[in-house]
């Protein structure tokens, strides 16, 4: 077909020629049958498409006008039966007319008034409730969103890159947040912001001194990070960072317990209560041998017995108050910030106070919201780490156990690999900044190409991230391997400088514009920023620009007949694109001193909206475009046997460095992660099926 068409010019409205492109009819005709609520086929759609392909194939000709191409869309559309679709579309293009005449014909005038009337004419018909404020409170956010996005095509982005987010090509994550400059995600240091406490647009939050002021500070700092950014929020340490608010706690517990008993005895007399308060200031750990008070009882034995009951007293109201304080940061994610997804990253910390903190916070997450509701957010990763809770005898492998129970109740519960070899090269015994922390999405932080002494997962995160739809380049090249890979580096290229672009969008920003993630040094090195009217720059060269990719399994279909889980060779031609891609990035960091990584794409919506215009431009191709969405990243078909498919996918998890995720179901936990760990990977995830 792009032969035989290739050699057309098509003249646009303002006189200017470019090559024809079937690709934008098939968007086009695509979009008029999605815009009517009817219910028509894939098959409809591929009607059309092709007999409008045909009729300019017959027409021969040399060059063809854009309304030449219109009136032959609606024409067939009327000849094919699809009068409701070709009436909408005439209307679509009448209106069109208007907003050019409107706007003196620059195009980049009426984009806006294209993006809007589609909006308007939804809620026209009925959409939209009128009487729902939620209903009215998100079209007010649809429409912010598309005149953003239509603002960054016409008069920020290049046009290459929006016509390739467009066409299908690529997937710009943050294209709706061009303008802005916002970044996708972060992993918050919390211990930094509860040092000397921050501040919100409302009001000073003072240094929390009791668990439930460290637990009512995490949920207000994600809250209002997510402000400034558009995707997911996570902690890298959560058990670290809360176990000192855990101290405090029983700290003030084992006083007041104290305190308590004097009351009602004549203890007082015989004690020196100031030196017993010296003796609490001191202690570091809620583990330690009530003895050490035992030199302030004069060698009785009712004032030993009154420590060891305070000590009993102390800590049953230091679990009751950990208890309470992560089942209201569980409640409050899943209500007050129901619309910000948020990871938890726990299980190596084993100080009693970290193994309260996971303990508790997963026993909140297997229990529910109640009514049998189950808790959305927050997502936890389980860090597993031999030594520390992967085997028996490990100190936190009773709280390993316990993840592994709560994933047949909920879905909240993933695996990291500390001990993978992606994941050791940076690790430092005994220093957990340097533990690499996981998205729910398999993001993974640690790389720092830009400045190798802050090889650190907190106060990081992605700044853009671009996806490459795989089959497309394997379709287009007619499953020539070589013409895939030649056609695959040019990609990689305008990718790359896509999200350069984007980069030098966002470095131009001031730190005013993001009052949490820099104002108050969520985002590592915003300390440096003096005033607020500086740029960002400096800061923002830490994170991540995310290379991803989508649909391997179906581009080795096209390529070798079979995907990777049924042909060694599709599996070594999959490796081979796969590290082509790392290299290619590899390149990237060299040239530009930017940490560009590599990621699998985990998000269906991308991985459907990819097939359903490939499915348009080749046809239904049996395992290829003949399926809902293309399989995500770099996995196989999730009917593939579990061990078969944490094999196969393991051997990708080294070359991807910006993220990963084999995900299995199971009705076997521990197994499986025991499979997963003796695979070499990185990120997984378990769905229990009984």
């Amino acid at each position: 077909m792009r032969e035989e068409l290739s050699d057309i010019v098509v003249i646009k409205r303002d006189g200017k020629r470019v090559k024809f492109d079937s690709t934008k009819i098939a968007v086009a005709i695509k979009k008029g049958f999605d815009a009517v609520d009817s219910e028509y086929t894939l098959s409809d759609i591929n009607k059309v498409f092709h007999d409008v392909i045909d009729v300019i194939k017959d027409g021969n000709f040399d060059k063809i006008k854009i309304e030449q191409i219109q009136d032959i869309i609606e024409e067939i559309m009327n000849q094919n039966g699809y009068m409701d679709i070709a009436k909408a579309y005439a209307e679509y293009r009448e209106k069109r007319a208007q907003s050019r005449e409107l706007f003196f014909d620059e195009k980049k005038k009426h984009k806006f008034l294209k993006a809007l009337e589609n909006i308007g004419l939804d809620s026209k018909n009925g959409t939209a409730d009128e009487y729902d404020f939620d209903s009215i409170n998100n079209r007010l956010i649809e429409y912010g969103e598309i005149v953003s996005e239509k603002f960054a095509t016409a008069y920020i982005m290049k046009k290459k890159f929006s016509e390739l987010h467009e066409n299908g090509d690529i997937y710009i994550k943050n294209i709706k947040y061009y303008p802005f400059g916002t970044t996708e995600n972060c992993q918050i240091n919390l211990e930094k912001l509860f040092q000397n406490g921050f501040s919100t647009k409302r009001c000073s939050m003072r240094a929390p001194q009791s668990i439930v002021s460290y637990s009512m500070l995490a949920l207000v700092a994600i809250t209002n990070n997510q402000r400034d950014q558009f995707g997911e929020q996570s902690i890298p340490a959560f058990d670290y960072y809360m176990a000192p608010g855990v101290l405090k706690t029983f700290k003030k517990e084992f006083k007041q317990t104290i305190y308590d008993i004097l009351d009602y005895t004549d203890f007082d007399k015989f004690i020196a209560l100031n030196g017993i308060e010296r003796e609490i200031e001191k202690i570091t750990s809620i583990d330690f041998d009530i003895s050490i008070f035992y030199k302030f009882t004069r060698e009785s034995e009712q004032l030993k017995r009154m420590f060891r009951i305070v000590y009993e007293k102390a800590m049953k109201k230091t679990n009751k108050q950990v208890y309470q304080s992560m089942e209201g940061f569980v409640h409050d994610l899943n209500s007050i910030c129901s619309e910000c997804l948020t990871t938890i990253n726990i299980g190596t910390d084993t100080s009693a106070e970290g193994r309260i903190i996971s303990y508790n916070l997963l026993r909140t997450i297997s229990e529910g919201l109640g009514e049998n509701r189950r808790a959305v957010s927050p997502k936890v990763v389980f860090k597993v780490k031999k030594g520390i809770n992967l085997e028996k005898n490990d100190i936190n492998y009773d709280l390993f156990s316990q993840a592994c129970e709560v994933v047949k109740v909920a879905d909240n519960i993933s695996f990291s690999f500390l001990d993978s070899d992606i994941n050791t090269e940076n690790y430092k015994i005994g220093d957990f900044n340097t533990e690499v922390a996981y998205f729910e999405n398999g993001t993974r932080i640690i790389d720092n190409f830009v400045d190798e002494d802050r090889r650190i997962s907190s106060g990081r995160g992605v700044i853009a991230s671009t996806v490459l739809n795989l089959p497309r380049i394997a379709l287009r090249c007619d499953g020539s391997f070589e013409n895939f890979m030649d056609e695959l580096e040019k990609k990689l290229d305008i990718l790359k400088d896509q999200l350069i672009e984007s980069y030098e969008i966002q470095s131009n920003k001031k730190v005013k514009s993001f009052p949490f993630l820099m104002k108050e040094h969520v985002w590592i090195d915003s300390e440096r920023f003096e005033d607020e009217n500086m740029k960002i720059k400096k800061a923002l060269k830490h994170g991540l620009l995310q290379i991803s990719f989508t649909g391997l399994n179906e581009a080795l279909i096209v390529l070798n007949g079979k995907s990777h889980a049924e042909s060694t060779k599709s599996q070594e031609l999959g490796m081979e694109i796969v590290r082509f891609i790392a290299n290619k990035s590899n390149e990237y960091v060299n040239k530009y001193n930017l940490n560009f990584v590599v990621s699998g794409n985990e998000n269906d919506e991308i991985s459907q909206s990819f097939v359903e215009i490939d499915r348009v431009l080749f046809g239904k191709i049996k395992n290829v475009t003949d399926k809902d969405r293309y399989t995500n990243s770099f996995e196989v078909d999730k009917a593939v046997d579990i061990k078969k498919k944490v094999e196969v996918e393991s051997e990708y998890h080294n070359l991807t460095n910006g993220g990963h995720k084999v995900s299995v179901y199971s009705d076997d936990v521990q197994k499986t992660v025991d499979l997963m760990y003796r695979n070499n990977i990185g990120y997984g995830v378990i769905k229990y099926k009984n």
